[in-house]
């Protein structure tokens, strides 16, 4: 592997060769590497702002770009650069961002920035998964207070094989795929998508995972004291501690712990437990702020106040669970929150569900549409249409909060991505039904596992609209309060135990296996036995809701809705597009006006008719199907008189194909004019004399009105005027003979 960087080492991890360089590149920024598999390569540069920044999050921003240059490419569209980020972008910056955030210190305030730049793709390996390890080296390397590092694998089951670091087409055919992140021996992420696996497969594939992440997390330490001994020695920060006065910490702690506990105890709903802690939080920063007219000790106490309370809440509410083994809704640890399904609330809609599980509601809606509505996705290894899109949104009210909707962020973008892959691999065959499918999932009450709320929706929908899917798909949010030596596992978690907890792992699939899960840790890793135990308590939670969602819809509908548009699928010669497209388009606009239908042609020869009118669909149909036949020599035919010359008709048998019938072949008695017998629009039917070499047509009504008669006189072989005879009438009545 070449040396860009004059720090250079690599490893072997899961038989692909990995490089991590520094050294050379910018080297202004607080850190940078790049990182190396085949002839991808990411760049990734972590700076840290040298002022620090009131706020109460540690504010770190990950960001990850494909430049089209790297694999060689102009951007598409109108725009010829990279302008908004793509969704795999950023669904990519979350991959970096969720394992790495919970390794900074509490406290930590300094604007952090992690930028990762793909700057060669070999269109072999993806590297979106090197990028977890490049943005962890950066920080490594830099002045930033992390306690990494982290390593990322994307691991697959390729033919019942373990692959590490996947090819694109080894992932095509791949039955589980995942990306996994973590220290040495602790997970902190797991994302992606199986068909129908077992938890015991999923384990597996987390333990050969973590032992190749082992070896990036070691090739790190390795790389930062090379650095070092090239002479590159980084300080790093400390995490301010917030200096908070001994008295006003007694007097919140003396004045809200009692109350919270009493109130964490009452068995609340998110809005009752709310409001009741914003009374008693209101009430202090009041005591507070009399206080600080005759004390100085008090004079900055109110801008504490709020977070000591959620210091105290986060303490007790975690004590409750672990010491006291109940949760703040008064649930047992495996209890799932009441579950109620409204099925089709709309009617004209497709599809559509309203399911509610506790506090959390999302209607989700399936639209069918045709192949014409496809998404077209433009990313580095190129263009590809997206037949399945699932669309995730968020609205503030769905929290009882005032904000306006700025458009999908990370989390919606996240969250979807989420809902789809969980989804996709039980979809038919886009053979079997070649509609392009949407699912959209509005969240319109929200206290916990929305993402999961839009699996179980989103299946019940596609149901509805009629979809024929494998199986029923629902999703579980667990949860898990960890300290020392004791933990608890918690199924189907609210918001609070979301928030105040330590993982959010989330599990989506079928009575046979899982479909998707991501995993997210707020401490620093966790064991794979854990794991395993709350994989186990996921499955019996996804089964119990499964149990719920097929005693109202135990199968997909048999028929689709009236509203959604029936579709048919056409393959004609690819040779034949043009005569069915017509010059400009003319005969797809007929079509498309005359019988109300959307007309759709793939390069292959794919017919698209979509229309809410089957009539019309099967007319449409039957006329595109006309086009593209062929003349059978021996066949009768019935046909219209498209034009009429001296030497005879004609006729259109098929749409846009015509045929000679010759003035000899009109009737079974001589004929001196062609219009004596015919005239434009006139219906006949004819049979099929000749098709010659060059694909013209010669046609016979003698033939179909007396059988046997069409070899009296075999008429002009090509097209034009027939011959003139010197004298004498014409034999048979045919006349015109070979030319």
């Amino acid at each position: 592997m070449a040396t860009l960087q004059k720090n250079s080492l690599q490893e072997t991890v899961g038989g692909k060769i990995i490089s991590l360089q520094t050294g050379t590149l910018a080297k202004q920024a607080g850190g940078s590497v790049t990182i190396h598999l085949g002839d991808t390569i990411v760049f990734s540069a972590a700076t840290v702002a040298s002022n620090p920044k009131e706020v109460s999050f540690v504010p770190l921003t990950s960001d990850y770009r494909e430049r089209a240059y790297a694999a060689g490419r102009v951007p598409g569209g109108f725009f010829k650069r990279e302008m908004r980020p793509r969704d795999k972008e950023t669904l990519t910056s979350r991959l970096i961002d969720r394992p790495i955030r919970p390794l900074f210190p509490e406290g930590w305030n300094h604007e952090t920035s992690i930028q990762s730049i793909v700057v060669s793709c070999d269109l072999v390996n993806d590297p979106d998964v090197l990028a977890i390890t490049s943005a962890s080296a950066a920080l490594m390397l830099s002045d930033a207070p992390f306690n990494g590092p982290v390593g990322g694998v994307r691991i697959c089951r390729v033919n019942n094989a373990w692959v590490l670091f996947p090819t694109w087409e080894e992932r095509s055919t791949a039955e589980l795929e995942l990306i996994v992140a973590g220290k040495k021996d602790a997970l902190l992420m797991v994302e992606g998508s199986s068909h129908e696996v077992t938890e015991e497969v999923f384990a597996e594939a987390l333990e050969i995972a973590q032992a190749e992440i082992n070896k990036l997390c070691a090739m790190q330490v390795e790389l930062v004291n090379k650095s070092e001994a090239s002479g590159r020695k980084v300080k790093k920060h400390a995490a301010p501690v917030p200096a908070i006065p001994a008295a006003v910490l007694e007097l919140v702690k003396s004045r809200f712990t009692e109350p919270v506990r009493k109130h964490l105890r009452a068995k609340l709903d998110k809005h009752g437990l709310d409001e009741k802690i914003h009374e008693v939080k209101d009430a202090i920063k009041k005591e507070v702020e009399e206080k600080a007219k005759t004390d100085a000790v008090f004079a900055d106490g109110v801008k504490h106040v709020s977070k000591i309370c959620e210091e105290i809440l986060y303490t007790e509410s975690r004590t409750l669970t672990l010491v006291d083994r109940v949760r703040p809704d008064g649930r047992g640890f495996e209890e799932i929150r009441p579950i109620d399904i409204l099925m089709k609330p709309f009617p004209r809609l497709h599809g559509s569900v309203v399911f509610t599980r506790g506090q959390t509601q999302a209607f989700c809606n399936t639209t069918l549409g045709t192949p014409g509505d496809m998404q077209i996705m433009d990313v580095i290894e190129g263009e590809y249409k997206e037949r399945f899109m699932l669309h995730y949104n968020f609205p503030s009210f769905s929290v009882g909060e005032v904000r306006p909707e700025r458009g999908p962020g990370r989390r919606e973008i996240g969250h979807g991505a989420l809902a789809r892959r969980s989804l996709a691999v039980l979809l038919p065959p886009e053979e079997e039904f070649p509609y392009t499918l949407r699912v959209v999932s509005e969240i319109w009450e929200s206290n916990g596992s929305s993402s999961m709320a839009s699996v179980c929706g989103g299946s019940l929908s596609l149901f509805d609209a009629g979809v024929p899917m494998k199986a029923a798909c629902a999703g579980i949010a667990m949860g898990l309060v960890l300290e020392g030596s004791k933990y608890a596992v918690l199924t189907d978690i609210a918001g609070i135990e979301d928030h105040n907890g330590d993982m959010d792992f989330k599990v989506a699939g079928t009575r046979n296996g899982i479909t998707g899960f991501q995993m997210d840790m707020k401490i620093e890793g966790l064991s794979i036995s854990i794991m395993k135990e709350a994989l186990a308590q996921a499955k019996r939670g996804r089964l119990f809701i499964l149990d719920k969602m097929d005693a109202v819809m135990p199968e997909p509908r048999k028929e689709l809705a009236a509203t959604a548009p029936r579709l048919y699928r056409i393959m004609i010669p690819t040779d034949k597009i043009g005569a069915l497209i017509g010059p400009g388009g003319k005969n797809i606009r007929r079509l498309i006006d005359t019988y109300g239908v959307q007309v759709d042609v793939e390069d292959d020869g794919s017919v698209f008719i979509a229309g809410v009118d089957p009539i019309g669909c099967d007319q449409a149909r039957a006329e595109v199907e006309a086009l593209t036949l062929e003349a059978e020599v021996g066949k009768i035919y019935k046909g219209h008189v498209v034009s009429i010359k001296e030497f005879g008709a004609f006729i259109e048998i098929f749409p846009g194909k015509e045929g000679l019938l010759h003035v000899s072949q009109i009737d079974v008695k001589r004929v001196n004019r062609v219009e004596d017998v015919l005239k434009m629009g006139d219906e006949v039917e004819v049979k099929c004399l000749e098709i010659d070499e060059n694909g013209k047509i010669r046609l016979s009504r003698k033939a179909v009105l007396s059988p046997g008669s069409e070899n009296d006189s075999p008429g002009p072989r090509r097209d034009g005027p027939p011959r003139e005879h010197s004298g004498g009438p014409r034999r048979g009545g045919g006349g015109g003979g070979r030319r």
